[in-house]
């Protein structure tokens, strides 16, 4: 499943990103991950990548939590 915030493997392998980063979020944490090498990772710097990346991870979670729920519906409702 790719979508717009999804690097390619390549893209991941060339930006050295670990295994388990390598989610739905991964094309927002490359430039982050970029930004926090040339800032230094100074906690006041790269705000914008960081709330882009953030967000990203919150709303995927949401996505999972709401399909969990789903599936625990549909097992209720089998049984």
């Amino acid at each position: 499943m790719t979508s717009s915030t999804t690097a390619s493997q390549s893209e991941l392998k060339t930006a050295k990103v670990p295994l388990g980063w390598r989610d739905q979020c991964s094309s927002l944490l490359i430039p982050l991950n970029v930004c926090r090498k040339e800032k230094l990772y100074l906690p006041w710097e790269c705000e914008n990548e960081r709330h882009a990346y953030e967000k990203c991870q919150y709303d995927d979670y949401m996505r999972r939590m709401k399909e969990l729920s789903k599936r625990k519906v549909a097992a209720a409702e089998e049984e």
